[in-house]
């Protein structure tokens, strides 16, 4: 007992000293080592780079940020350490996700945010457009590996309706971070879990989204794009893309 009041009371220490931190990438990339964060988590920052994807978002201390489809919070610790006691996250997911698998990323993040562990964490237990925001009241949104869901359970045009119930919610010069598995033309992207980067960028720019750059840090040429995301082969280690895309400022 004694030890998990101590894991739990180093939180607040590392969100100030990653704040504190001269290089916010070095700073980022030791928090995540952090004796509190679960093991689980570190095995996967390897192919998931948190701390380099963060930087080149432009994630920084006393960021609002909202963490699209959160499921069990891998990257609302991450967001949560990035912001800082100045900042705040909302990790955001909807009922369908929270209930998918018997629950299983509703109790993730239930013992995630446990005992007040991560204090600059709001739980948004609500589906877009209606997430009880204001708009233009956020810096910052993530959606990490979830976007083709979204793009291949319905239609381009619900795909953009739901990039501008985002794009709503950013304040002028707000930026969404996009990752997700690259697809091909020449495969049923659907089946797989993936979309195509241009598919992504299209549907952003539709939106009211510019694209303020692109990232190949996540690639992986030996992944073939024809496998799906889940096969052992490649998962964990699929190819994907990141896109930071910006609301205009005027």
């Amino acid at each position: 007992m004694r030890a998990t009041a101590t894991i739990y009371a180093i939180i607040p220490c590392l969100l100030l000293s990653i704040a504190a931190s001269a290089e916010p990438l070095a700073g980022l990339e030791n928090a995540l080592q952090n004796d509190a964060r679960a093991t689980a988590d570190k095995a996967r920052d390897a192919g998931r780079k948190p701390a380099a994807v963060l930087a080149f978002l432009g994630i920084s201390e006393g960021m609002s940020v909202i963490d699209i489809w959160a499921a069990g919070g891998y990257y609302t610790e991450v967001l949560s350490l990035a912001v800082g006691t100045t900042g705040k996250v909302y990790a955001q997911n909807p009922k369908r996700i929270l209930e998918f698998r018997d629950g299983a990323s509703d109790k993730a993040l239930s013992k995630r945010l446990a005992h007040n562990r991560l204090v600059n964490v709001i739980r948004v237990d609500k589906a877009f457009p209606d997430l009880g925001l204001l708009p233009a009241s956020v810096d910052a949104a993530i959606t990490a590996l979830n976007f083709h869901d979204v793009y291949n359970a319905g239609s381009r045009e619900k795909t953009i309706a739901f990039a501008e119930s985002i794009f709503s919610l950013l304040k002028p010069g707000g930026v969404l971070g996009v990752i997700d598995h690259e697809g091909s033309a020449d495969q049923d992207n659907s089946a797989l879990h993936r979309m195509q980067s241009r598919q992504a960028f299209s549907t952003l720019e539709a939106a009211g989204f510019e694209i303020g750059g692109t990232s190949e840090m996540l690639r992986n040429p030996k992944d073939g794009l024809h496998q799906k995301v889940f096969a052992p082969d490649v998962r964990g280690k699929t190819s994907r893309f990141v896109i930071r895309a910006v609301k205009p400022a005027n």
